[in-house]
């Protein structure tokens, strides 16, 4: 699957997807950082991928439709969180797809 991370991800994760098999970019990587929340779904949009997040404004349903776009994930770490948590999340993501 065509992924893309947003800046709030943490991109040790991105060998994780790679090496299941998943096609991975990232906000960072191409110099999104600080764009608005629109833009950055619009590109994901025009390049058939699905933004992985933790920003949960991207929930909302009315602004941004799921039938529009290849995909959006929100994901919910405890606070306080180590990088064994964000495995973890990635490991559940990677089973879900």
């Amino acid at each position: 699957m065509k992924l893309k991370l947003d800046e709030n991800i943490d991109l040790r994760v991105v060998t994780l997807l790679q090496l299941a098999g998943h096609d991975v970019a990232t906000v960072p990587g191409q110099g999104l950082t600080s764009a608005p929340d629109p833009e950055v779904i619009d590109v994901c949009r025009r390049e058939g991928r699905c933004l992985v997040t933790c920003d949960r404004g991207f929930g909302n349903r009315l602004k941004y439709n799921p039938s529009n776009y290849s995909g959006i994930v929100i994901i919910r770490l405890p606070s306080g969180y180590t990088f064994a948590d964000w495995r973890e999340a990635i490991e559940i993501l990677i089973t879900g797809l």
